[in-house]
């Protein structure tokens, strides 16, 4: 089957369920029951792809692409976008984003490669409801909190809103070592992990942004 042929099939079979005389259980979904699925699903691929598995892989990224297709389907009966608009929104955006590969920009690495992704993505969403000022804006509020850690600690570092010193060199045995540590000790105290780093996070994001208020109160300027 060719590759168009291929996208189609899918997208028909996805309307078929929806029908009125389709699949009760697609057709009683909505955006929000349907959330955690997408979810569950990156975390299987994930599993497939650590595994080695292509055989997984491939029906993972398949279960992967269901969710899109039903999310395009939902909206468009809606009447706010289809499956089309969505892959003409991420075609239109990488090759925007991408003006060292198809536009005449000149780049040396990958730390610029990184600027100015940030600084064109900026440019598209300044002046919107997505605007997005601080330096620390885009990290989805439902990472995992180790995760969101990490994303957070990357974004200061690049603003130097801090430069995290440590006193010691850990091997990363030791970092793994302590991280569980932590974990099990949290759960004998009855306390979440998860949470505490959460509520820790939210913390010191907050003091970033108050610091980075604090040098550059209007934080536009930086990306003129």
């Amino acid at each position: 089957m060719k590759r168009a042929a291929a996208i189609d099939q899918l997208l028909e079979v996805m309307a078929r369920l929806r029908a009125p005389n389709g699949c009760p259980w697609d057709r009683e979904q909505d955006h929000q029951t349907l959330r955690w699925h997408a979810v569950e699903e990156v975390y299987e691929l994930m599993d497939a792809i650590e595994a080695g598995d292509d055989h997984e892989m491939e029906e993972e990224l398949g279960d992967l692409l269901l969710q899109v297709v039903f999310h395009s389907q939902l909206a468009k009966e809606r009447g706010a976008f289809d499956f089309e608009k969505v892959a003409r929104r991420i075609t239109d955006k990488l090759i925007r984003r991408h003006p060292h590969v198809f536009g005449d920009v000149k780049v040396k690495d990958v730390d610029q490669v990184w600027a100015n992704w940030e600084k064109i993505k900026h440019a598209e969403k300044q002046g919107t409801r997505h605007s997005r000022p601080s330096a620390l804006d885009g990290i989805p509020q439902h990472l995992p909190a180790l995760l969101r850690v990490e994303k957070l600690v990357k974004k200061a570092r690049r603003a130097k809103l801090t430069t995290t010193p440590f006193r010691s060199r850990l091997r990363r045995s030791q970092v793994a070592g302590q991280l569980f540590e932590l974990a099990a000790y949290a759960q004998t105290k009855g306390w979440s992990a998860e949470d505490l780093l959460r509520q820790e996070a939210g913390k010191r994001e907050r003091t970033w942004r108050k610091a980075e208020r604090k040098a550059n109160p209007r934080q536009d300027a930086k990306f003129e």
